[in-house]
């Protein structure tokens, strides 16, 4: 198997574990700690909506890493995908940087290398 699909097949399991996560802060779990800047140990009802939210976006940047890695068809173009990698690279530094400066330690444990890992396999995809 080429590492790009590797990539990305990778990719999409740590973002499946990412909206696994957020169903379960949707649905009650006290687990607030570790996600949204962990204020609440049971998210209110606009954080849930935010959650709901963070799994439609994880499926777009799933796809977006299986097109470019050929294992599913583009949707718009080559060229397209190739600039969406390099800002879905960019948006998970991002978030390396906002979940390393959380307040919330379980956050900053758990989020930050996720965080990183996913950033890493986007830039991998991006550069292949």
């Amino acid at each position: 198997m080429p590492f790009d699909q590797l990539f990305a097949i990778l990719a999409c399991a740590l973002l499946a574990g990412l909206a696994v996560f957020q169903v379960v802060l949707i649905a009650g779990a006290p687990l607030g700690r570790a996600a949204w800047g962990g204020q609440h140990r049971v998210l209110p009802a606009k954080l849930r909506i935010g959650s709901a939210v963070s799994i439609a976006v994880y499926a777009l940047f799933a796809y977006a890493a299986l097109a470019k890695a050929g294992l599913v068809p583009v949707l718009v173009s080559e060229s397209f995908t190739a600039i969406t990698m390099w800002v879905m690279t960019a948006y998970f530094v991002l978030g390396v940087l906002m979940n390393g400066i959380s307040r919330s330690k379980p956050e900053r444990l758990i989020m930050t290398p996720t965080t990183i890992a996913l950033a890493a396999m986007y830039l991998i995809l991006a550069f292949h």
